[in-house]
């Protein structure tokens, strides 16, 4: 049995279950194919949990864990309204290919409804065929406010 849920973070079972994810996503080649840091597998949790703007959905199979959506509210200054972008989606592979990224995606459109967001954003790898299937069957499109000038382009600096 599939259970999605809005994670409780002072939850052992869920902030276990967030690690793991996570980890795992990390160590995958749409990931950046490396484990996540001792720092960050040891304050992750504790980190997210101190920020109200963090929302975090956990997909659960027969109480093992198997998807994660973490999500940060942002603001559109054209709307006027905050959005929610999902930073982090991820299934775990023994679990792919049931439903549960769409499972997750309707859960985090739950989320922000209640927060009376205008949208909901993500980023997505170019070479990321399956993802980018997913989110368009899910109603997401390429961000652009004239057609003329093309679609954003997400760039980093790291400092």
């Amino acid at each position: 049995m599939t259970q999605i849920c809005n994670a409780d973070l002072s939850h052992p079972q869920h902030a276990e279950a967030i690690v793991s994810l996570l980890n795992g996503y990390a160590m995958d080649p749409m990931g950046g194919g490396q484990p996540l840091s001792a720092f960050a597998k040891e304050n992750l949790v504790a980190t997210l949990a101190r920020r109200s703007d963090i929302h975090v959905v956990l997909a659960f199979v027969d109480d093992e864990p198997a998807g994660l959506a973490i999500c940060i509210e942002g603001f559109s200054t054209f709307a006027c309204q905050p959005l929610l972008n999902i930073h982090d989606l991820t299934v775990a592979g023994k679990f792919r290919g049931r439903g549960i990224s769409r499972l997750l995606i309707r859960q985090v459109e739950q989320v922000a409804l209640g927060l009376g967001c205008c949208k909901i954003t993500l980023e997505v790898l170019s070479g990321n065929q399956p993802a980018r299937a997913l989110y368009q069957s899910t109603g997401f499109v390429g961000y652009e406010l004239n057609p003329a000038m093309g679609q954003a382009v997400l760039l980093q600096k790291k400092l």
